[in-house]
């Protein structure tokens, strides 16, 4: 065997040595393995294999109950469940009327179909609460009709009884609705708390707090 050949041989096996170790070495860490990123990461989370068994939260968005399984002929005022609602007004076109109405009910809706039938939604409602609010306060009567019918605190009252209404308006139905609002406590008055209540073109009570004015109406605790 020539001098040439040996050296040869020896050149090809180096070579071959050569590229084997440098196989070996780039295949350990490659900068660009999103893996080893993760892994080489400072307080990274371990690694989920299968992302398809990773359970994500879904979207959950409550909605008001516009179809409350409640039949207006025979629910009782008792049985009447209000709906959240995102207005007033949403929640009184969410409000059924019951067959027949309590003599209260009836009184307090008569107090705000004659002092506020032609306020918005939230003066016809300050009106129903401050009746609710004579009841609890102990200083008037306990009763709405006791409330609504005391002498000499509701001008549209004459005999101690209420004035015909046409209860087959919309306006009427309207009150009733409120009524029940305010009987139920289902949406805050701005005026809550009010005790007494008069046209904003009467002068100040004097010792009284003012609490709010909505519409053509003063409110005072």
């Amino acid at each position: 065997m020539s001098y040439q050949f040996r050296l040869a041989s020896a050149f090809g096996i180096a070579l071959t040595l050569t590229f084997a170790v440098l196989g070996t070495t780039g295949a350990k860490a490659r900068p660009q393995d999103p893996q080893m990123r993760v892994i080489d990461a400072q307080d990274a989370s371990p690694v989920i294999s299968d992302s398809k068994s990773v359970a994500m939260p879904a979207d959950i968005t409550a909605q008001p109950l516009h179809d409350a399984a409640i039949d207006p002929a025979t629910a009782s005022e008792d049985d009447i469940a209000m709906s959240p609602a995102a207005s007033l007004a949403e929640l009184v076109d969410a409000t059924p009327i019951p067959a027949s109405l309590s003599h209260d009910i009836e009184c307090m809706a008569g107090a705000v179909y004659f002092e506020a039938k032609g306020e918005g939604l939230a003066g016809q409602l300050a009106v129903g609460r401050v009746i609710v609010a004579r009841t609890e306060s102990g200083r008037f009567p306990a009763s709405y009709c006791g409330v609504v019918l005391q002498h000499s605190q509701f001008s549209f009252v004459h005999g101690g009884n209420l004035p015909a209404i046409d209860r087959s308006s919309r306006t009427w139905q309207k009150a009733v609705r409120i009524a029940l609002i305010a009987h139920r406590g289902a949406w805050k008055s701005p005026a809550e708390g009010a005790l007494f209540f008069h046209a904003k073109r009467v002068g100040p009570v004097a010792g009284k707090t003012r609490v709010a004015q909505i519409d053509n109406h003063v409110f005072y605790r």
